[in-house]
């Protein structure tokens, strides 16, 4: 007898080690898929994040070509509200220029496009197109003068240059005697 109870122990402790390792694998291959499911889950969040990053640089871009065409419009605004100030007939027709003017820059400025403050001020290539120099007698950095087109920024990146007329600095005289050696 004693040895059925004996074969029955050594049955059941060999039925659970069996289960020990099945339990054992089991974890194992939860573990596995737990680390391929943080995996997936990561590359989704990527994905999510590059898609939103894309979609965002889709609209800035189409928002970019809109606002450099309304740019064009708002030139001609501008032409024509400057012509109709010279004629003095024509009031309402003026007012009417005005008006949609005035409404075309405050589209313009709530969508972030701002106007390059360029009058005055040293002269950026960056920022401003010369189209005109002119020699000027003062020493230091070449300025701007005059404004022949307005430029603008959109979102703090540059949508057109401003086209200006240059006031170049007088250089000095041992520059001079350099370049004429």
């Amino acid at each position: 007898m004693k040895s059925k109870e004996g074969a029955g122990e050594e049955s059941t402790q060999d039925a659970m080690e069996g289960l020990e390792r099945d339990l054992e694998a089991e974890r194992k291959k939860n573990d596995e898929l737990l680390v391929r499911m943080k995996y997936m889950q990561a590359d989704l969040e990527n994905y999510r994040k590059r898609m939103d990053r894309e979609l965002a640089e889709a609209r800035e871009s189409s928002s970019r070509s809109l606002l450099t065409r309304l740019l064009v419009v708002q030139d001609e605004m501008d032409m024509a509200a400057k012509h109709s100030e010279e004629g003095e007939e024509n009031g309402e027709v003026r007012e009417g220029i005005e008006m949609v003017r005035k409404k075309l820059a405050s589209l313009l400025e709530s969508e972030g496009v701002e106007r390059i403050e360029c009058v005055g001020k040293p002269f950026d290539p960056s920022l401003h197109e010369a189209v005109e120099k002119v020699q000027g007698d003062s020493p230091g950095e070449d300025t701007v003068v005059g404004e022949v087109r307005a430029g603008f920024t959109f979102k703090g990146q540059l949508l057109r240059p401003s086209m200006v007329k240059v006031e170049l600095a007088a250089k000095e005289a041992k520059q001079e005697a350099k370049v004429s050696e």
